[in-house]
């Protein structure tokens, strides 16, 4: 067992491509990550927008396969590795918990390693790859109030030194990307401004019915998938959690790669 953890985090992962390359400015955020964040986790729990299950599911397994879930990219990238090893005890742990909460139905997957949402943040976040590393799937078919309660089911991880991460991004439409340099667009820019303010003031119910209070909730997320891992981290932090930008870019005009943190109000 680990030393406690205060926060859980919401990182916006980009492209695949942040994995090895070096003008994307996320890329040097996750680099240094250790040093922001020196307290080790006995293991960290990732909640990633690419596995999208019915029902919530953990992959059970003693070491972490690398799952290439992009294509379009260069052949370097599909070499790289992250074997991580497995967490089946914080597995099962994550579907007790979720079951002893309401949850009626967890599955385990006994084969999926780690999905690029989670291995390329943290090959960048913790290069070594020896920190046990669990995923749990989410459910777009549910909304951000059932994800968020996800969380809230997990917290007591945080008292066993889990380091719970949601792996999205904070804007997500790649029909509209532009050019690597070019402004952001006036909507996205809208609803980061909205988000950040709601975030930092507390006002995680606000933040939980996004799709009615935000503005051009629709055009940033098309589809639930990236925006609901925060749900996650926002819940795991407890009630009256503290919330904090720790990082922010953007890239190709309308993808936003802010992250934060949520730093439980006993801390």
């Amino acid at each position: 067992m680990g030393l406690r953890l205060n926060e859980t985090f919401y990182v916006s992962h980009g492209s695949p491509a942040l994995a090895v390359d070096d003008s994307i400015p996320a890329r040097k955020f996750f680099s240094s990550w250790k040093e922001r964040f020196p307290t080790p986790p006995s293991a960290i729990l990732v909640v990633s927008a690419h596995w999208d299950t019915r029902v919530p599911t953990v992959n059970v397994v003693d070491r972490n396969d690398t799952i290439y879930d992009f294509y379009g990219f260069p052949e370097s990238m599909y070499k790289l590795k992250y074997p991580a090893p497995g967490a089946p005890e914080l597995a099962r742990r994550v579907k007790e918990l979720l079951i002893g909460s309401g949850f009626e139905h967890v599955n385990e997957d006994m084969n999926r390693g780690l999905d690029h949402g989670a291995w390329v943040p943290l090959s960048l976040m913790y290069p070594e790859a020896d920190i046990p590393v669990c995923q749990l799937s989410l459910s777009s078919n549910k909304g951000p109030s059932y994800h968020y309660n996800m969380g809230k089911a997990l917290a007591p991880l945080k008292d066993q030194g889990v380091l719970i991460i949601g792996s999205g991004s904070a804007t997500h439409n790649l029909k509209a990307m532009g050019p690597r340099n070019s402004p952001p667009a006036p909507w996205a820019q809208a609803f980061m401004t909205w988000l950040k303010t709601s975030l930092l003031e507390g006002r995680y119910e606000e933040v939980n019915e996004y799709e009615e209070k935000a503005p051009y909730a629709k055009t940033v997320h098309p589809r639930s998938d990236h925006f609901l891992p925060l749900h996650v981290a926002m819940g795991a932090a407890g009630e009256n959690a503290k919330a904090k930008v720790i990082h922010d870019s953007w890239d190709a005009g309308s993808i936003s790669c802010a992250s934060f943190s949520f730093t439980a109000a006993n801390a």
